[in-house]
């Protein structure tokens, strides 16, 4: 039984265009449809995720979806939306990266239940290595004209006046050898639909026009918009770089931060595009929001579900609870529950200080935390103010001048949290 995948799509703002008679396609049974990965790190990063929910949602509809490795594209690389050459792979390399990347895609979609709509991961590197030059160019490129090509949006930007470098053969012949990979799963697979970014129509089209010339059959094509930030800047990029799924390079706190930090304007189009959550309740969620936006309802919920999809709760729940330490009500034991690496991004930018390991052992008094070692505040005299004050707290709890720091402060073993009222926090660093 399959439902109507179009619709779904449509109403989430995931449909940018679709060739005529995709939908009456697909609703005439359980059909195959593939999205290209490409395979050039170990891990996807958010850039890919709505490639994947797609292919997803394609599976909740009934069909079967493939998520086609691009281990022969890698090593070419792909002209769209690119100014440049990409750098080549090797087979270890290219091998070791689709493991990782088929690790992380069974968060998504259901490769093992062995119904018939189960995912199914390829790599178009194994029907195109031994493929020789002479065959490919008999078989494949006779059937497109370079006219027809050149005519391609993704050509027509690297040819052009602006662009700084040229366009290699290599990289122009690109589209043929996607358009291959759609004919070959077309004949395989019976695969008879690409999707992908908007920017992959060239591509995808060359598939659906070699699947009619030379399979004597029929493709179609459907994208997805390419995703954008309301205040222009670039869609799953922080300051570090890419916003990965693997926890290594980019750790849950971050990737939860990233979504919780969400515009307002972006949080609306996101929860529908990043979420399964039905129609309904997303509605409900946005009236809730525009009624009080400060509450920011749709970004947390939005920061939970992502987080959750691609790490676990326990990962969303740490997430939180690093969330809280900078801006709700933690206390020492919480802290102390932070491994290094959250410890240090959620205070990144924070001040510190290093202080032997003797002084904590021998046991730091607050003049010499707070003045004398430190510098964090200006002169012994402030310190004594602003601890007569009751505004200094160590490890978030509250301390008097007679307070003393030992080894039992510690937060792995290195470091101690001083904070003087709500917002100025301090690292101690022990060495």
């Amino acid at each position: 039984m399959t439902t109507n995948f179009v619709e779904e799509l449509t109403w989430r703002g995931m449909l940018h265009d679709a060739m005529p008679g995709t939908e009456e396609h697909l609703l005439s049974g359980m059909q195959s449809a593939y999205v290209g990965i490409d395979p050039t790190a170990d891990s996807l990063h958010i850039g890919h995720l709505v490639g994947v929910m797609m292919l997803r949602h394609f599976q909740l509809a009934g069909h079967k979806p493939y998520a086609l490795i691009g281990g022969a594209t890698g090593m070419i690389g792909d002209p769209s939306g690119k100014s440049t050459e990409r750098n080549l792979l090797d087979e270890a390399t290219l091998a070791h990266n689709q493991a990782a990347i088929k690790a992380q895609l069974s968060r998504f979609l259901d490769f093992n239940s062995g119904k018939d709509n189960s995912a199914v991961l390829v790599n178009n590197y194994d029907w195109m290595k031994d493929f020789s030059f002479l065959e490919f160019i008999r078989d494949v490129g006779k059937h497109i004209t370079v006219n027809y090509m050149m005519a391609k949006d993704s050509v027509k930007k690297r040819l052009s006046a602006e662009a700084k470098e040229g366009m290699s053969f290599t990289e122009f012949t690109y589209q043929l050898v996607q358009g291959y990979d759609f004919l070959h799963l077309y004949r395989e697979h019976n695969c008879t639909l690409q999707m992908g970014g908007s920017d992959q129509w060239g591509n995808i089209t060359t598939g659906t026009e070699l699947i009619r010339r030379i399979g004597g059959g029929k493709g179609f094509a459907l994208t997805c918009p390419l995703i954008t930030k309301a205040d222009g800047t670039k869609f799953g990029k922080s300051e570090g770089g890419n916003i990965w799924l693997d926890s290594e390079r980019t750790s849950p706190y971050k990737f939860y931060q990233y979504w919780l930090n969400t515009s307002d304007e972006d949080a609306e189009k996101y929860i529908k595009i990043f979420t399964f959550l039905p129609k309904e309740e997303i509605e409900n969620l946005v009236n809730m929001h525009q009624d009080a936006p400060h509450l920011r309802v749709l970004q947390k919920r939005l920061a939970d579900e992502v987080t959750v999809m691609v790490h676990s709760q326990e990962d969303l729940d740490n997430a939180v609870k690093a969330s809280d330490i900078l801006f709700g009500k933690s206390t020492s034991s919480d802290l102390k529950k932070l491994n290094e690496k959250t410890f240090l991004e959620v205070f990144e930018g924070v001040p510190q200080a290093e202080v032997s390991k003797e002084d904590i052992d021998n046991g730091l008094d607050m003049i010499g935390a707070l003045a004398a070692k430190t510098g964090f505040l200006g002169s012994n005299g402030e310190a004594r103010r602003e601890l007569k004050q009751n505004s200094i707290s160590v490890n978030k709890e509250k301390v008097k001048e007679d307070y003393i720091i030992s080894t039992e402060d510690l937060i792995n073993n290195k470091f101690v949290l001083l904070q003087r009222g709500k917002k100025n926090y301090f690292v101690l660093v022990i060495k």
